[in-house]
């Protein structure tokens, strides 16, 4: 059920000191668009992400087309990030599950079976009220919609049922290594393209923090775990092994004595999930602007029927107050209805927020995102505005993430 709007305000009061605290840290922040740079080791390390490299990532991951779970390109794919992190630094791990389609969702493995069941025609995915002009979405199932006949070819093998796996690697903190927060993206797509912003965007970003995170002169005093989930277009499977796997184990030392944590307490989680095209809301016809709109923003939400909700909604003011002080180009808006991405699992358990592109169930469930599970989710399709865009999700995240773990910088 969704909190009656008393319940809201009496919520929102409780944080007006934490509001009026970031509006204070805001009046000594620098202009939109200063380069990082002087003797915070916070926008040192924001300096070291450039527009270039995360682009080479993403392209990178085009070689394994859509990255549909339960195929041999899926495979490579999660082979190819763990070599890519271990060769960063990172050290690595992987989750094993297993995975069965439900019995009315066939072996194409697609969708989120009865997720959208029970809303009303204006209702969103997650909450809040559908607004303005909306199109038709949904996932592309047809082979012969992609005119590219090499990438067709690549992602014609199907999904089968059975074993699942996906990497994580981890920066171990040097005060407080039992204590953990998780980011994370999902490195799975569908819909016969090449899934570059949904969510190879996201991938890219992890992959780029677990590089900077790894370089030898940074030390963190709390762990960060880089987390590329499988499975998130199917139902976040591999989110959900994640935690009935390691849950029990958080915080416990093993061996005893040894100052090792394999699973550090949970302190709280960030999804990534499309974050690179805001091109606004379609026209009349049905048609979008082909530039970035100048109004574009990063997304940064929280689920206000989660049982976490007031920590989760701290959380993401925390991140929107970095986006203010360490982001280069694009602001950050804070929303109330996260929804269907891997950060949905944890939400009564941890803080847990996701970021963006668009509001998830008001504006991508709308059809502003046309390239959403579609053959055009290609590398082409974006300009490095759109990338500009991820990039800058990429500062937010990585000033947010720092300060929470007391990161710092040898001199």
């Amino acid at each position: 059920m969704r909190r009656s709007g008393s319940c809201v305000a009496v919520a929102a009061l409780a944080f007006l000191p934490f509001v009026a605290a970031l509006f204070a840290q805001r009046a000594e922040t620098p202009p939109a668009g200063t380069p990082p740079s002087g003797d915070d080791p916070i926008k040192v390390l924001v300096g070291r992400l450039e527009l270039e490299p995360y682009k080479a990532t993403i392209k990178d991951l085009t070689q394994f087309g859509d990255r549909r779970q339960g195929t041999d390109r899926n495979r490579a794919a999660i082979d190819w990030i763990e070599a890519q992190l271990k060769s960063y630094g990172c050290p690595t791990d992987r989750i094993k599950y297993e995975y069965q389609p439900p019995a009315n969702q066939g072996r194409g493995g697609a969708g989120r079976g009865s997720a959208a069941s029970g809303r009303g025609p204006d209702q969103a995915q997650g909450g809040g009220r559908l607004r303005g002009i909306r199109t038709r979405t949904g996932v592309n199932i047809d082979p012969m919609a992609q005119p590219d006949v090499k990438l067709r070819e690549l992602n014609t093998q199907p999904m089968t049922p059975g074993p699942r796996e996906m990497v994580f690697c981890t920066k171990v903190g040097s005060a407080h290594p039992d204590e953990m927060y998780i980011v994370g993206a999902h490195m799975d797509g569908h819909g016969w393209g090449e899934a570059v912003n949904d969510d190879g965007s996201g991938t890219a970003l992890v992959m780029e923090w677990s590089r900077v995170f790894s370089m030898a002169d940074l030390q963190t005093d709390r762990t960060i775990r880089f987390a590329l989930w499988n499975n998130e277009e199917t139902g976040s499977q591999a989110a959900r092994a994640y935690i009935a796997q390691r849950s029990p184990m958080q915080g416990q030392e093993d061996p005893p004595g040894s100052g090792r944590y394999p699973e550090p307490r949970w302190l709280g989680m960030v999804q990534h999930d499309m974050m690179l095209f805001d091109h606004g809301m379609p026209r009349p016809d049905g048609t979008m602007s082909k530039e970035q709109r100048p109004e574009a923003d990063v997304n940064i939400e929280f689920q206000m029927n989660s049982k976490m909700a007031p920590e989760s909604q701290k959380l993401a003011w925390m991140f929107e107050a970095a986006n203010e002080k360490y982001a280069t180009d694009y602001p950050a808006a804070v929303g109330s209805h996260m929804t269907n991405t891997d950060s949905g699992p944890f939400q009564d358990l941890i803080p847990a927020i996701s970021l963006r592109e668009n509001e998830r169930g008001e504006q991508i469930g709308a059809g502003w995102d046309p390239q959403w599970h579609q053959p055009t989710d290609l590398f082409a399709t974006y300009t490095d505005k759109d990338f500009r865009l991820g990039l800058n999700a990429a500062q937010t995240t990585l000033g947010a993430i720092a300060q929470l773990t007391g990161a710092t910088v040898k001199k």
